[in-house]
C-alpha cells in the first residue's frame, strides 16, 4: 500500500510539474555528459600516456669533434662514454648513431629536408631506453658535463608538453560541467520547492494524522532521483551515441596509426556507474537539503 502511494505521488508530481522536470532533466544530462566526456578525456591520456612511454628514448648528443672523428665508436671519449652508459643500472638498451646514419635517418623521417639539411648538420648520438623513463632526470644529470657531451634530449618533456593539451581539454570540459551542475542544482531546488507547495495540503492533512516529515518529503526525493537518472541514462546514451557516430571516424587514422589509445564502450561502461552515483547523489542531497531549509512544515 505504501508503495502504491509513493509510485503514484511521484508519477502525479512528474506531471504536475512537467517543464521544470524536463528542464531538470536535460540540464543533469548535459552536465553529466560533459563530465562524462572528461573522464573519458582522462582516460584516452592515461592509455595513450603508456603507449608513448614505450616508445621513449633519451638522445645523448656528441660534439662536433667525436661526431667527424670516430664515426665508430671505437676511441675515447665516444668509447668510454659508451661503457658509462650500458653499466648503469637504469639503461635498458644503447645503441650508436653516427653522423652518416643520424642523417639518413632524419632524411628518411623528413625528406623534403634532402636539398637543404647537410650530412655536417646532424651529431653523432647514443640513443638510450630507460627500464624506467618516467624517472630520467637522474640519467641527464649523469650525461650532463661528461667528455664528449654536447647536449641531451630526453623525449618525455616532449611528451609531457602534448599531454598537457588533452589535460587542458578535460579541465574544460570539467569546467563547463561544474558551471551545468550548479544550474542542475538550481532546478531540482526549484523542482522540490514547486512540487511540495503544489500539495501543501495533502501533505497538511498527512500531518494531521501522524505521518512522519520523513514519510511526506521523501515523494519529493524520489522524484527529483528518479529525473536525474533519466538525465543520466541520456548522458551515457549520448556519450555512447559520440563514441559510435564521431570518434570512431574522426580518430580512426590515429587509432591505426597507434598514435592514441582507443576509446572503446567499455571505457564509457567503466564510468557509467560513477555517473549514475554522482547523479542520484547529487539529486538527492539537494532536494533533502531544500526540503529542510526551506520548507518546515
Amino acid at each position: 500500500m505504501r508503495f502504491g502511494f509513493l509510485f503514484n505521488e511521484v508519477v502525479t508530481g512528474l506531471r504536475r510539474n512537467v517543464t521544470i522536470t524536463v528542464a531538470m532533466i536535460l540540464t543533469t544530462a548535459i552536465s553529466i555528459g560533459l563530465f562524462g566526456g572528461g573522464l573519458l578525456v582522462v582516460r584516452l591520456a592515461d592509455h595513450s600516456r603508456g603507449i608513448y612511454l614505450a616508445r621513449v628514448e633519451t638522445q645523448v648528443f656528441l660534439n662536433d669533434d667525436v661526431s667527424a672523428n670516430d664515426p665508430a665508436c671505437s676511441a675515447n671519449p665516444c668509447k668510454a662514454l659508451r661503457e658509462t652508459i650500458e653499466k648503469r643500472s637504469d639503461v635498458k638498451s644503447v645503441r650508436f648513431l653516427n653522423r652518416q646514419a643520424a642523417y639518413d635517418d632524419a632524411i628518411r623521417k623528413f625528406p623534403q629536408y634532402k636539398d637543404v639539411a647537410g650530412k655536417d648538420s646532424f651529431p653523432a648520438s647514443f640513443i638510450v631506453k630507460l627500464d624506467n623513463p618516467e624517472q630520467h632526470k637522474d640519467f641527464d644529470t649523469a650525461m650532463q658535463g661528461q667528455p664528449g657531451v654536447l647536449s641531451v634530449l630526453n623525449q618525455k618533456d616532449l611528451i609531457d608538453r602534448l599531454f598537457a593539451v588533452l589535460d587542458g581539454l578535460s579541465n574544460a570540459a570539467f569546467a563547463v560541467a561544474l558551471v551545468q551542475a550548479i544550474g542542475a542544482v538550481f532546478l531540482i531546488a526549484n523542482m522540490v520547492q514547486v512540487a511540495a507547495f503544489t500539495r501543501e495540503k495533502e501533505i497538511g492533512i498527512m500531518r494531521l494524522v501522524g505521518a512522519s516529515r520523513w514519510y511526506t518529503q521523501l515523494p519529493f526525493l524520489l522524484e527529483a532521483t528518479v529525473a536525474a537518472t533519466a538525465g543520466v541514462v541520456i548522458a551515457i546514451v549520448g556519450l555512447i551515441l559520440v563514441r559510435a557516430l564521431f570518434l570512431e571516424n574522426a580518430l580512426n587514422q590515429f587509432y591505426q596509426a597507434n598514435l592514441i589509445a582507443k576509446i572503446d564502450y567499455a571505457d564509457i561502461l567503466f564510468i557509467a556507474p560513477w555517473l549514475l552515483l554522482l547523479g542520484v547523489v547529487m539529486a538527492g542531497v539537494t532536494s533533502y537539503a531544500t526540503l529542510r531549509i526551506r520548507i518546515r512544515r
